[in-house]
């Protein structure tokens, strides 16, 4: 986490001396963009960093391991691609949820096909997909994103077996 801290640290003083420079108070509009949306946000990740940190605490590590750890196989892929498609929330909800979860020992193919199944599944999405593209739009997109969340568990199961 240092080194993106420090890359995200850099990258906001850059850019707050270029707006400063500018000298039409942009610096200032930006500041104040950013706290506004850090307090919307805030509450979100107080409670998904939460939910992750509950996640390492409450659930046995023999449990995680059988359903979504590496020697769950396929099933854990399944359950991994069905879970992210399940979760509702932005990348500040998944994220937390994945890292406790690894923490845990849940295998990197099962997090992976999570994370792939979050973002091409997301159930949660659809009334509104289906409201502004229609349901045919919808299904062609589902089936033709169905098979992709379980191979990319599987491949990062096989590429990046012993990782975390």
């Amino acid at each position: 986490m240092l080194i993106p801290t420090i890359v995200m640290g850099v990258l906001a003083i850059i850019l707050l001396t270029m707006g400063y420079y500018k000298g039409q108070g942009q610096h200032i509009s930006g500041v104040k963009a950013g706290l506004n949306m850090t307090v919307e946000i805030l509450p979100l990740l107080i409670f998904a960093f939460i939910v992750a940190g509950m996640i390492q605490v409450l659930l046995p590590n023999e449990l995680i391991s059988k359903w979504v750890g590496v020697e769950s196989g396929m099933r854990g892929i399944l359950i991994g691609s069905v879970a992210g498609g399940l979760t509702p929330g932005g990348p500040f909800v998944s994220l937390p949820i994945v890292a406790g979860l690894l923490r845990s020992g849940a295998s990197v193919g099962t997090m992976v096909a999570f994370l792939t199944g979050w973002s091409l599944w997301a159930l949660s999405r659809l009334p509104m997909e289906v409201g502004i593209l229609g349901w045919k739009f919808t299904l062609i997109r589902i089936a033709c994103t169905f098979f992709f969340p379980p191979i990319a568990g599987l491949l990062a199961q096989a590429l990046f077996a012993g990782a975390k």
